[in-house]
């Protein structure tokens, strides 16, 4: 073992990296619960979801220990989730079926990786501005505490004014309430696993206001595999779901998420790397390939086993904090989302919705696979709150986008309040892209733009018109 994963040489042992190995799973485990809520609210089976979100990280974050050796922790990534459940999929199966959601994920996946292996990432990062970058960033975090607003009744839809504040006499309003100020009072304290410490407090204050309801059948439940293999499912009379992604709308949604998912897994390596002090001196992390590789195979896994899409996390961080250095970091928090995934009764009470209607917790319908009714309107209470603060973080990126600069400041603006306020990660990075291109021409800089913008920017703008054109030709 010491041979394999080098303690001496790295400065640590074997009690230290199994510590940091349980501290980053406590950090993390929020998303056992969370991801399992959220994907429903567009049709996935909240009982396979949760077993596919506790194996898929459980499977790549062993694959991240011994194939890289690294303290990188893996698990399906908090605001991609949220854009395949509310801009993939639509919400409750609104626009395609969920498994044609997976599949954009499984083929996204399968990109980012013919990328990595083809030495294309410097050609991807180059064509795209850096504030660009940072914008895409920044709009997602305000797309995902948006829909946490929204979905923890703190706002709702209002015919008049677009929104207005929820109606905070209601039950669930509070128990989000409890979770956003618990996650925030545990953040200022420096507790680790605030985010996890958090969901607890709401849990208990939804159990007391009756909000949710402990488990009926026991703790422990046996796996359930039914979105597994998603991609490869029928639906829609036969069809094959990955089948139904090559489509223009679909496929600008691939090219959407492969940006957010590709960037962030380098900027999280970057800033992993540096506080573990495997980044050289020239700013580069050794074995970086190998780290993308596993990285975009996790990816199309999630999507294959219907998790959404798996990604490296900045929450290893609190591992590398614990003294975490190599590879068995990740292994022993893969181990412990392997023994979670046993426990889908306590994950269906604590992330799943509340009807509002009929006053009735998700986790105490009849069914194994928690099946939704028709026509009923779920709020996520307990999860909610989650949302908003990992929006929150999201924005701190915001500071180095350079504001006096029109040419820069501009189309990153566009693309931060376009994505929240068109409810569509694509459309915001869209009407980025084209005001960035038109920007430089205007100033006769037109040079200045890389040729791979130019083409998306067309496209963006070929699909923003469409359907006006097919209006006119009928």
């Amino acid at each position: 073992m010491e041979k394999f994963f080098k303690f001496k040489e790295r400065g640590t042992d074997l009690k230290t990296e199994v510590l940091a190995g349980v501290a980053t799973f406590m950090t993390m485990a929020y998303i056992i619960f969370v991801n399992p809520g959220i994907l429903s609210a567009a049709g996935v089976p909240f009982a396979g979801a949760a077993t596919a979100t506790a194996l898929g990280a459980a499977l790549m974050c062993i694959c991240m220990g011994v194939f890289t050796n690294r303290p990188l922790a893996l698990a399906s990534g908090m605001g991609l989730n949220a854009v395949v459940t509310f801009s993939v999929i639509g919400f409750q199966q609104a626009n395609v079926p969920w498994q044609v959601g997976m599949a954009v994920i499984f083929v996204e996946g399968l990109v980012i990786l013919a990328l990595v292996l083809t030495g294309l990432r410097e050609a991807v990062m180059d064509a795209i501005p850096i504030d660009l970058k940072r914008a895409i960033g920044v709009g997602i975090g305000l797309f995902i505490t948006t829909i946490g607003l929204n979905e923890g009744g703190i706002i709702q839809p209002n015919s008049a004014t677009l929104i207005s504040l929820g109606d905070f006499t209601q039950k669930y309003v509070w128990v989000t309430l409890i979770r956003l100020l618990a996650i925030l009072i545990f953040m200022a304290l420096r507790i680790k696993g605030d985010i996890l410490w958090g969901i607890v407090t709401a849990t208990v204050a939804a159990l007391i206001l009756g909000v949710t309801s402990l488990p009926k059948g026991g703790v422990v439940a046996p796996l359930d595999f039914s979105t597994f293999f998603a991609p490869f499912q029928t639906v829609d009379g036969g069809t094959i779901a990955l089948a139904k992604v090559f489509t223009p709308s679909l496929l600008l949604m691939v090219f959407a998420i492969m940006l957010t998912d590709f960037f962030d897994t380098m900027g999280t390596v970057i800033s992993i790397g540096e506080q573990a002090g495997f980044v050289d001196e020239n700013g580069k992390v050794p074995g970086i390939r190998s780290i993308l590789t596993v990285d975009s195979i996790a990816a199309s896994v999630g999507g294959l086993f219907g998790a959404s899409s798996i990604t490296t996390y900045i929450e290893s961080a609190a591992g590398v904090a614990e003294g975490g250095r190599t590879g068995l970091m990740s292994i022993v928090t893969g181990v412990l989302f392997a023994l979670s995934a046993f426990f889908a009764p306590v994950i269906a009470m604590i992330g799943g919705g509340y009807d509002v209607g009929n006053a009735v917790h998700f986790g105490q319908l009849a069914g194994a696979g928690f099946t939704v009714p028709e026509g009923s309107y779920y709020m996520y209470p307990i999860t909610a709150g989650a949302l908003i603060v990992v929006g929150f973080l999201m924005m701190r990126t915001v500071r180095d986008i350079p504001w006096t600069d029109l040419e820069e400041a501009f189309p990153a603006f566009l693309t931060i309040v376009g994505i929240p306020l068109t409810y569509n990660i694509s459309y915001g990075i869209g009407l980025g892209f084209i005001s960035y291109v038109l920007l430089k021409v205007f100033h006769g800089k037109a040079k200045q733009v890389h040729p791979l913008m130019w083409v998306v920017s067309v496209a963006f703008a070929i699909t923003f018109v469409l359907p006006a054109i097919e209006k006119l030709i009928g």
